[in-house]
């Protein structure tokens, strides 16, 4: 063989292999530090921000009470105590590999509401436990990534309503999360609006029809001094949490300590929190099974009712976000009465955004809310 044809031979023996050494270079790829980036930091670690830990818990064991709104300093665990909440929400059961998140009786309605349909036996139905889904709403999402999107070309061709899930459909039954929700664009402001109200969403397309449920918790965090929320998107809110930075010197070492062993090693940090964790978990169960059981005198209705009035709150939403958040925080300290004590702790939560802004009033909101609810106890004890 002539040293050309060697050459030639050579040549085409490296051009073979080089696709198959191509092909095989992603998996040099390590999957343990993919890992570890996934990895959240635990919420029983955290340290302060008690105002915003509550108020998730809260929104855990009652998902009616409608969400958090966390605003504050840059910088203060915003994000990570959003992110953080995963791991401690209890699994919830759903139709196996089901894009909507639904429980066999939401399957069973839905399906066999279908034109043409079978009937389905809930029976036959197969179901997986999950975790709570705990989803984030980027800033620069676009409209169709929310709500989702219909190929219209395969349901013209085929006759298939071909649809691809959005980040609501994701959500269902679990939480929404927006970093910066102030800076929202209006567009999607609207839609959230629309779906939060209806606990649906419709995404119509040249005569095209999907209608899906979308039951989630919305929670928004941001920077007050970045600008205001809308005023329709800010009621939607139940709670609203105020994050301010530490000031104390030995939390503020704590808190740099612990991030520090953290990031060293993810998967050690989490296993030395997983006893808190667990016990967290264990605690919000037990809330979520003894809410059913808690009561509330109509005194203690009428003092709530009162205290709303006498801080001029518009519509009804404040007592009963007060009511709401009031059950859940008596079956999270494990009692079944509710209290004016229990109220006392939640009444800044609940109606601190609702006020009315005077530009004029140099009394802050949350001292506004005690110095009322002092009155309106005063006045109950004065009247006993």
């Amino acid at each position: 063989m002539t040293q050309t044809a060697k050459a030639a031979k050579k040549t085409s023996s490296a051009k073979a292999k080089a696709p198959a050494e191509a092909k095989a270079a992603p998996e040099v790829k390590k999957p343990t530090s993919k890992k570890k980036q996934a990895l959240a930091f635990p919420f029983t670690a955290i340290v302060g921000q008690e105002e915003m830990k509550l108020s998730l818990i809260l929104n855990i064991i009652d998902p009616r009470i409608g969400g958090v709104l966390v605003m504050g300093h840059r910088g203060t665990g915003k994000s990570t105590t959003v992110r953080a909440l995963a791991e401690v929400l209890p699994l919830i059961t759903r139709v196996k590999d089901d894009i909507y998140n639904r429980t066999v009786e939401q399957y069973v309605e839905a399906e066999s509401g279908k034109k043409g349909a079978a009937a389905i036996n809930p029976a036959d139905v197969k179901t997986e436990q999950i975790p709570v889904p705990v989803v984030d709403l980027p800033l620069g999402a676009t409209e169709d990534r929310v709500c989702g999107t219909i190929d219209i070309e395969k349901a013209l061709t085929s006759g298939v309503k071909a649809f691809e899930p959005g980040l609501l459909a994701q959500s269902n039954r679990g939480f929404l999360y927006i970093d910066e929700v102030n800076l929202l664009d209006d567009h999607l402001v609207d839609v959230l609006l629309d779906v939060a109200a209806s606990g649906k969403n419709v995404v119509e397309r040249e005569g095209i029809s999907i209608r899906h449920p979308a039951r989630f918790v919305l929670v928004g965090s941001g920077n007050p001094e970045e600008g205001e929320l809308r005023p329709q998107l800010l009621d939607r809110f139940g709670l609203h949490a105020r994050i301010i930075t530490i000031n104390d010197v030995a939390k503020r070492v704590d808190i740099v300590k612990r991030r520090r062993e953290y990031d060293e090693d993810p998967e050690a940090y989490l296993k030395k929190c997983t006893r808190e964790q667990q016990k967290l978990q264990k605690k919000i169960v037990a809330a979520q099974e003894l809410l059913t059981q808690v009561t509330m005198d109509d005194k203690v209705l009428t003092d709530i009712a009162r205290l709303c009035m006498n801080l001029g709150i518009d519509g009804h939403r404040g007592e009963l976000t007060i009511t709401r958040t009031a059950y859940a925080f008596a079956a999270y300290k494990g009692q079944t009465t509710v209290t004016m004590e229990h109220v006392k702790e939640i009444a800044g939560l609940c109606l601190r955004h609702r006020l009315r802004k005077d530009p004029l009033e140099t009394v802050d909101a949350g001292e506004k809310i005690d110095r009322e609810l002092a009155k309106v106890l005063g006045e109950a004890e004065a009247t006993a």
